[in-house]
Formats: C-alpha cells, structure tokens, sequence
C-alpha cells in the first residue's frame, strides 16, 4: 500500500491546480469589512484539514464532465456550510480544540463563534443566489436538514442508551454522509450531469461517507498521546457507536450488564472508560467495525465502477481507500 501522503497526493493530482485556486476564491467569499471577523475567517482558513468536501465536488465534476466556474461555486458553499457546523459544534460540545489548535470558541468566546458559524452559512446560501443555482441549494438544504436531524437522534439515543445498528447507520448517514453525498450530487450538478448521473454520484458520496465516520468512529478506541490511552470522547458523552453495539449484543447478559451500568456512569469523573474500550475489544467489536466500514467503502467503489474510467475516477476509488486507512 502506498504511504498515505504519497496516495493523498495522487488524489489531488488531477485537480491539483483548482485546490489552489480554490484557496483564494474561499479567502475572496469569505472577507468582509467587519475587523474581527476579518481576523477569526483568516485563523479559520489558515487551520482548515484537507479540503476533503471540495475534492470531492471537483472529483465528481471532473468525472462528469468539466471543471468551471459553477464547480468553484458548489465547493464554496459546501465547504462554507462545513466549516460553519464545525464551529457551532465546538460550542455544543464545549470543545476549545480543533485539529490540534484552539478553536474560535476558546479565542474568541462562544457568543462570537456562534455569530461567525451564522456569517459562513449566510455566505454559503448568498453564493448559490448570486449565481441562481437553486439545483445545488436544494441539495444543500436536504443535507442541513439531514444532519440537524442525525444529531438530534443521536442526542435522543444517548439519553437512554438503546441504539441499535440500524439506527446507528440511520444517524452516521444523516449526519456525516448527507455531506459526502451532497458534494459529489452538486459535483454532478455543476457538470451539466444527467439526474440519473446525480443521484449514482450522491450514493458513492453516501457510502463514502458512512465509512468516514465510522473511521472516526474508530479512532475513539484507539491509543492517543503520550500515554498510549483511547480517548474514549464518544463512550464519555455515552454516544453508541458500532464496536460497543455489537459487542453488546455479543456479550453474556452478565457481561452485558456490568457494561451498561459503567456506560450510565460514562460522563462521570470516576468512569472506566479503558474497560468499555476493553469490553468493545474482547468481544469483537473493533473487528466487526472495521470489516463493516470497509465493506461501505467497497460499495462506492463498485458504484463507481459505473462511471467511464478517468483520472478522476481513478483518484475517488483511491479516495475510498484513503479514507478508511487514514490515522486522523
């Protein structure tokens, strides 16, 4: 297997010169003559990961037929929409990290964040208005309103503790692929692509989706820092995810029993979270995730498979393998 910065840029290779442009369309989108909030979009944008979204709307134009000025604008307001729920989601969740550095919450309080989070999703609709494409901000709104609701089941779910793997499917893909879907639909869409062609290129997005979070999902049981410990974040909020699932369903009741009673006690200051990890661990949990999301990878390879052979193809079935072989 090639080292994951080398595939990374394989990736990127065929819409190499659109991501650095991109980088200064966003910059343009999102200035404003208001001082702080010229100087919280610039930390934003300094900080941001790896363009995986507008990759992937490039990918799917590029695969569908060509890359212009409407595929800068499907990339501007998902990658705007994006960066806005991840603010107001460090301000849900109290976080005062992101991707290793203070986030806008921490710097410059909540109140701010919030308005700044607001800023990027007025930006991101005043970009499809501007260029009247209602086509791609519908797709947008269904994906809004997709992960509004995936969260909220998942907040519901982890009050009492009773998800299942379908709802669990049910929430990851609402939540996390709705986006994935979205990008590759308005990929689709700026290419001039067919509704059949579309709606394929929103399940490969879907599929891929579903597996990224299940990645992350992942990375939650796994060793961290200089103590070698899982983080455990997921367990401590008492979110469900696939490997505590199954492993509870696997488990002896008695087993299973102990394991609910220290998951009530998840956010508490005295919550074993190494023994739940331990728990997911010894009775297969981890490797019926792991197995599960490659499986969701394969399938959007197979949709692809669809698609007449390309670079952009080939670099979005390498996608589907980055993606579930990244370390974070």
């Amino acid at each position: 297997m090639l080292p994951l910065w080398l595939m990374l840029k394989q990736i990127q290779r065929p819409i190499e010169v659109h991501l650095h442009d991109f980088e200064a369309y966003f910059r343009h989108r999102m200035s404003t003559r208001i001082g702080v909030l010229n100087a919280i979009n610039n930390y934003v944008v300094r900080r941001r990961g790896k363009l995986l979204r507008p990759m992937l709307v490039f990918l799917s134009a590029g695969l569908n037929g060509r890359i212009d000025e409407a595929s800068y604008v499907a990339a501007g307001m998902i990658e705007m929409l994006h960066t806005a729920t991840l603010i107001h989601d460090d301000v849900v969740d109290e976080a005062y990290q992101r991707r290793g550095f203070l986030s806008i919450n921490a710097l410059w309080r909540s109140k701010a964040a919030v308005l700044v989070g607001d800023f990027m999703l007025a930006q991101g609709l005043n970009v499809a208005v501007e260029h009247s494409r209602m086509d791609m901000l519908r797709v947008i709104n269904n994906a809004v309103q997709a992960m509004s609701e995936g969260e909220l089941l998942q907040l519901e779910r982890a009050r009492h503790l009773n998800l299942d793997e379908p709802t669990y499917y049910d929430i990851i893909g609402m939540k996390t692929a709705a986006l994935f879907s979205a990008c590759c639909q308005n990929g689709a869409l700026a290419a001039g692509a067919s509704p059949d062609r579309v709606a394929l290129m929103g399940q490969v997005g879907q599929q891929l989706g579903i597996a990224f979070q299940m990645r992350d999902d992942l990375f939650d049981y796994q060793p961290h820092g200089l103590l070698g410990k899982p983080t455990g974040n997921d367990i401590k909020e008492r979110k469900l995810t696939l490997p505590l699932i199954y492993a509870l369903r696997q488990a002896p009741p008695p087993e299973r029993r102990r394991a609910m009673a220290l998951l009530r006690r998840a956010d508490s200051p005295q919550a074993d979270v190494a023994a739940l990890v331990h728990f997911a661990q010894q009775h297969g949990g981890l490797d019926y995730a792991e197995q599960q999301m490659r499986g969701f990878a394969r399938q959007a390879v197979e949709l692809l498979a669809q698609m007449p052979r390309s670079d952009y193809r080939q670099s979005l079935e390498l996608l589907c393998q980055f993606v579930v072989e990244r370390k974070k």
